[in-house]
């Protein structure tokens, strides 16, 4: 099985567009499995920062070089 990957915009339609270029790409005629991704609404960045925090906390002095990371 081959991957094409490729991103495109949602409207009200129930069609998915595929752009020219990819298009191109696949085949005239047989089957094919669709994976659609979309984007998860970013309602859990205090979940996220939290997590991060309390991955960071009672860190051992060697790991103190990570803390510039944040």
């Amino acid at each position: 099985m081959r991957a094409v990957e490729f991103t495109t915009e949602l409207s009200d339609s129930r069609l998915l567009p595929i752009p020219p270029e990819i298009a191109d790409q696949l085949p005239k005629k047989g089957r094919a499995r669709i994976i659609v991704l979309t984007d998860e609404p970013s309602g859990d960045a205090e979940w996220r920062k939290g997590a991060y925090q309390q991955f960071l906390r009672d860190d051992s002095p060697e790991d103190a070089i990570y803390d510039s990371c944040r």
